[in-house]
């Protein structure tokens, strides 16, 4: 599909979503209406007078007041957990779950999987979405599916060993835990498993992590992204030349805006990720704000495909830590971590108040090779560490070096940030 025929398309659908969500929709009616947006005759360009959707108007809608069809279409509920309010019901149609199993079995090509590959689904099952998206990608594209979930490493491993595991699923963080484990067990990565490709997602990772786990475990990691508002995995994938991460655009319209004045910025700069669902039949969203900040490219890629691309995830609205007035990304630290020799991707940060004053504390783990009694040689990597901290964040943070595996491991979403101002 050429980028014309894409943009041709998207107008086309663009079109008939609107018109459908305001004849099946009456929260959308209403919106549709409050913003004097003319849906007879909707032109493209007229998405921009259309109003943001965020995740409060689904928890105020709780549970199915965004649903598109009469629910007796619907044939899947996930949910989120809830934990800061109402949770955030997602609904689809069985044409919805077609659609989600074709989506993820293109990222799995994207990334060159094929169907004699085995592929373990270590993401969770269950309400979150992350497992069953790749488990119908693979099985779609006629692999062999381990669906393992999350948590029990050594049996992981074991079943990476024995069923030979070609492709791995899961968070970035819990890969890195896996490699870890595995040379604990006497397992030799490259040796002793098959890890061909991983497809990694459901938070934010960097090149550094990217270079760690394609030295040490698997043969090529790619990033994956997907939200369960917007079906799921499969939103977007790296190709093999890893340039961006491919939005598949004949299914999702994207936008980029600036997250304080909501005004849309051209390709290329930084914003927050803005989507709405082309195809979705169950709950589809005009508009959604992921609260996800990243770029936009729309320059040809060298593998051939036409989709845009989104660079890899920057850090999240809501994650933002503002300290002393300055906002800070944990992947900025992350990106700093990753410059000097002797530390791990592992590392905390710890946000606390010292009278009106904000401190952040970074930990971070030495790696096994740096372990030295040398007292002199400890201060000097803290001292560079803090600096060079200081010259990209603007700010000063504390540094305290910890020893090997003393930071908490995750089996899921790795926990980053505690921030104690809140208490």
């Amino acid at each position: 599909m050429s980028k014309k025929q894409i943009k041709e398309l998207q107008a086309k659908k663009i079109k008939e979503l609107v018109s459908r969500v305001y004849e099946n929709s009456p929260f959308y009616r209403r919106r549709l209406k409050e913003a004097g947006v003319d849906v007879t005759n909707f032109r493209p360009e007229d998405i921009r007078k259309i109003p943001f959707t965020t995740k409060t108007d689904l928890r105020d809608n709780y549970p199915l007041g965004l649903i598109s069809v009469d629910k007796s279409r619907i044939v899947r509920m996930h949910a989120s957990s809830g934990t800061t309010g109402n949770p955030t019901v997602v609904a689809y149609t069985k044409k919805d779950i077609d659609a989600w199993a074709e989506l993820n079995k293109r990222c799995l090509e994207a990334c060159g999987v094929t169907s004699e590959d085995v592929v373990q689904v270590s993401y969770g099952y269950g309400l979150f979405t992350g497992g069953l998206g790749l488990h119908y990608g693979a099985e779609r594209l006629g692999a062999k599916v381990i669906p393992a979930s999350t948590g029990n490493t050594k049996r992981q491993l074991k079943l990476m060993k024995d069923l030979g595991t070609t492709v791995l699923a899961c968070t970035p963080s819990y890969a890195l835990f896996l490699s870890e484990s595995a040379k604990e067990e006497g397992i030799d990565p490259k040796k002793d498993l098959r890890l061909r490709v991983g497809v990694l997602g459901a938070e934010p990772w960097s090149e550094s992590t990217r270079k760690v786990l394609e030295d040490e475990f698997m043969h090529s990691a790619h990033d994956i992204y997907g939200m369960s508002e917007l079906n799921g995995p499969g939103v977007a994938i790296e190709c093999r030349k890893k340039n961006g991460l491919h939005v598949w655009e004949d299914h999702y319209l994207v936008e980029i805006i600036d997250p304080n004045t909501g005004e849309v910025l051209e390709p290329g700069e930084k914003g927050e990720m803005v989507v709405t669902t082309l195809e979705k039949e169950g709950m589809p969203l005009l508009r959604y704000r992921t609260r996800d900040i990243t770029i936009l490219e729309d320059d040809a890629c060298e593998c051939g495909m036409a989709h845009a691309r989104i660079k890899k995830i920057l850090g999240r609205t809501d994650d933002m830590l503002k300290i002393r007035g300055i906002c800070v990304f944990p992947s900025q630290i992350e990106e700093v971590i990753s410059g000097f020799e002797g530390l791990t991707p592992f590392y905390q940060l710890v946000v606390d108040r010292d009278g009106p004053l904000d401190r952040l504390l970074v930990k971070v783990e030495v790696s096994e090779d740096f372990k030295s009694d040398r007292l002199t040689e400890i201060v000097d990597l803290q001292k560079r560490l803090e600096e060079e901290l200081r010259d990209v964040l603007s700010i000063s943070a504390a540094v305290e070096l910890t020893e090997p595996r003393t930071l908490p491991r995750s089996e899921g979403k790795a926990q980053r940030i505690i921030d104690l101002r809140k208490i």
